[in-house]
């Protein structure tokens, strides 16, 4: 019997890794320098107090989320109809015109916060289509058996665009403001590229071809019903839309910490250090045993790190501290990335996918709007250490009210017939 390929041997899979290092890499700079072009604009030439300002990047998140709350649905039948290598190139390619067009006005000297609102929204509608459908790919073109290594390799991908993403914007941006936005546009042309040699990936029909509504419904529905994936994907929900210290790293690296934009992009990349490091280990010793445990003690030690960083004055143990915020929070993206593929039957993994990545995006672009909101009201650095605590209560309530959650021992899906019970449901 021959023996199974490790996943970086696949020549499909490697180009795949390559799309997605890319994407993240030009992605993660960008947003970024977003921020700290939102933040820095309502400082100086709007004269807006420190208060004010952080709420200013609260905003950037809502106007990233909104499209995504209206669009995932759609994104997810989308993966789930259509090829989805050229769902992920299209949306590359829109990205990749966000990109152009903020370096154009920031080389022209025109930005106004209006202007980075828009495109914000703009690139939230890119993000919205690329994810499931890269998502997707990954378990369509390695064995089963070696797709909890394939996720951890992939993680790698994500979290070195993430780690080298920040700090290649912050050191851009301090060359000239408008530097990241050209290369993050040049990456996104190369994650076009790679995809494009890849073996096509067309999703199998979605038994009795219902209504598209009815079909992007389903996801939610198998998602609900599914009560381990509920409780997995709406724990790193919640834990991270109280817990998010990322959305206030540009008043802490401006006027707190006093690191300038160099110092931002350190900030920025230093969860993703620990969580590569993390990915790197579980690619090649994937985690086995006491999943679900260790995922809720994961996020626990999330919120923890999450209050050592806001009460922080130090570089240097700000940096520590987010660096092992991201190690921990990256076993519980490990863990909740494997359960979704693999609990997730193939025809609806687009719209499962989609599910998993709004409950991410709700995390990430409302917890900034969370954060920017109560920085406003409390002040940033009692709104990061209070969102850890919350984040700490997240998850021993989570542990409460999804005991399948702590009894996961394995990765392995249980016998079930509620995935064709769902698919296979006939209109009424």
């Amino acid at each position: 019997m021959p023996s199974i390929p490790e996943p970086l041997r696949i020549p499909d899979f490697r180009l795949y890794w390559i799309a997605r290092f890319a994407a993240v890499l030009s992605t993660m700079g960008m947003v970024v320098i977003i921020g700290y072009q939102v933040y820095d604009l309502a400082r100086s030439d709007y004269g807006m107090s420190i208060k004010e300002a952080s709420f200013q990047i609260g905003l950037v998140g809502l106007c990233q989320f909104i499209p995504i709350a209206l669009l995932t649905p759609v994104a997810g039948w989308v993966a789930d109809r259509f090829e989805r290598r050229t769902v992920a190139r299209i949306a590359n390619a829109v990205d990749m015109i966000v990109a152009l067009s903020l370096g154009w006005l920031t080389w022209q000297d025109t930005l106004t916060l209006p202007l980075l609102f828009i495109f914000a929204a703009l690139h939230g509608v890119a993000r919205v289509f690329v994810n499931p459908a890269m998502a997707a790919i990954a378990p369509n073109i390695v064995p089963p058996e070696q797709l909890p290594k394939a996720i951890a390799m992939s993680s790698i991908a994500w979290q070195a665009g993430s780690v080298a993403g920040p700090a290649l914007g912050g050191f851009l941006y301090a060359a000239h403001e408008s530097a990241p936005y050209w290369a993050a546009a040049a990456l996104m042309l190369i994650a076009m590229v790679a995809l494009s040699p890849i073996r096509r990936v067309v999703p199998p029909s979605i038994a009795g071809e219902r209504h598209p509504i009815r079909q992007m419904i389903e996801g939610v529905a198998y998602v609900r019903h599914h009560r381990f994936l509920l409780g997995a994907i709406t724990l790193d929900l919640f834990a991270v839309l109280l817990g998010g210290a990322t959305a206030m790293l540009p008043v802490y690296a401006r006027d707190i910490l006093h690191v300038g934009t160099e110092g931002l992009g350190l900030l920025r990349a230093a969860p993703a250090v620990g969580a590569a490091v993390v990915a790197l280990w579980y690619s090649f010793a994937p985690l086995k045993r006491n999943v679900g445990i260790k995922m809720l003690l994961s996020v626990a030690a999330f919120g923890a790190m999450t209050i050592i960083f806001g009460l922080s004055q130090s570089m240097l143990l700000s940096l520590g501290a987010l660096c092992l915020l991201g190690a921990f929070d990256m076993l519980s993206v490990y863990v909740r990335s494997s359960l979704v593929q693999l609990h997730t039957p193939d025809a609806m993994r687009g719209r499962v996918s989609a599910v998993s990545g709004l409950a991410i995006s709700a995390s990430n672009e409302l917890g900034e709007l969370q954060s920017g909101i109560a920085a406003a009201i409390l002040g940033p650095v009692v709104a990061v250490v209070a969102g850890g605590v919350a984040a700490m209560g997240i998850a021993g309530l989570w542990s409460y009210l999804f005991p399948e959650l702590r009894r996961a021992r394995t990765f392995d899906p249980p016998e079930t017939a509620l995935a064709t019970a769902v698919m296979e449901e006939k209109p009424a």
